[in-house]
């Protein structure tokens, strides 16, 4: 015979109400939540989706909408998400808009009609054009900050600084950046970190000509690094970082030794030679948290708070990992 609600909640030693608030992202402390939550899925409990949405006039689903899962952060984000909206029994439903802003909007406006939340993770549309098609009841951002939308975004600005910081130490005083797209909110961040720690003069950092946020993109901006006689280099990702690292070793440029680089987001850092020291950006519990979030909120509107039960816009902290790629600086051989 399956096991019921009910179960499930003589189980866990709460009322059906109880466990079916824990169960579907109702006001439910923390504590009893996972307890709830643990108890159904020792005893396999499955509720029927159908049925429950009938009464609860929910959807029983979240949307996400990434702007390339290519790309190993945003796929990071989606796996975070997914585990965390599997533990809630929702299923997610996933878009990905190929990094158009046009595709971004129409994936939100269609979501919205068969999700009970959506989940936007590094939006390319502007901030007017999210605000006029996001419910901000119902919509947290990833990685990206609007002034009247929730969000949930890692401190990529203090990440940018403690990698020229490391350089620094390491002795370097000259340090080429190669920046992504223009315009994006993360690269804005990432300017942000850079001047903080070149305010006091003590090292420079000069900015290539902006690439695609790839590895091609890397390969493509390695010679003008490489011309500039910097001893080190700061890259927009890790896909970056590496076709800096394969273009220089086909160059005879020895990283460590002759050119010092960093990566950022910890994605792809350990996949090339020598291993990259890089910004470690918690991408899967970015979207775990997000996921929390925006449970909070549709549980709130569904009682029709009048306030956000919580804190809407979270920063999630940032760290380097140092490893192979970084080194003090010797004289280097001009390729």
């Amino acid at each position: 015979m399956p096991t019921t609600l009910q179960d499930v909640a003589r189980e866990a030693g709460v009322s059906a109400a109880t466990a079916s608030r824990a169960l579907t992202g109702g006001t439910v402390s923390p504590s009893t939540r996972d307890a709830v939550r643990a108890v159904a899925e020792r005893l396999g409990y499955r509720p029927n989706r159908a049925a429950r949405g009938l009464i609860t006039g929910r959807a029983g689903a979240l949307g996400l909408v990434v702007p390339d899962l290519t790309n190993p952060f945003f796929a990071d984000v989606a796996k975070g998400v997914a585990a965390r909206a599997r533990a809630a029994d929702l299923p997610v439903f996933v878009t990905d808009t190929d990094e158009e802003a046009g595709l971004e909007v129409e994936a939100v406006a269609s979501l919205r009609r068969g999700t009970d939340g959506l989940l936007l993770c590094s939006p390319r549309a502007s901030d007017a054009a999210l605000l006029d098609v996001a419910d901000r009841a119902t919509t947290v951002l990833l990685h990206r900050r609007v002034d009247g939308l929730p969000s949930v975004v890692a401190d990529l600005a203090d990440g940018t600084r403690q990698a020229v910081e490391h350089l620094r130490a390491l002795g370097h005083r000259r340090i080429v950046y190669v920046p992504g797209r223009p315009s994006s909110w993360a690269g804005a961040q990432r300017d942000l970190g850079l001047a903080a720690a070149t305010a006091d003069g003590g090292v420079e950092v000069v900015r290539c000509p902006a690439v695609a946020p790839t590895f091609a993109g890397g390969v493509q901006a390695a010679d003008l690094v490489l011309a500039d006689g910097a001893t080190a280099v700061l890259a927009y990702n890790d896909l970056v970082a590496v076709g800096l690292l394969t273009r220089a070793a086909a160059r005879g440029v020895r990283v460590p030794d002759d050119l010092s680089v960093v990566g950022h987001d910890d994605t792809v850092a350990t996949m090339g030679h020598p291993a990259l020291t890089t910004v470690a950006v918690p991408q899967r519990r970015a979207g775990a948290t997000a996921v929390d979030l925006l449970l909070r909120l549709v549980a709130a509107a569904r009682a029709s708070a009048a306030e956000p039960p919580c804190d809407t816009e979270l920063t999630l902290p940032t760290h380097l990992v140092v490893r192979a790629s970084t080194a003090e600086p010797a004289r280097r051989r001009r390729p």
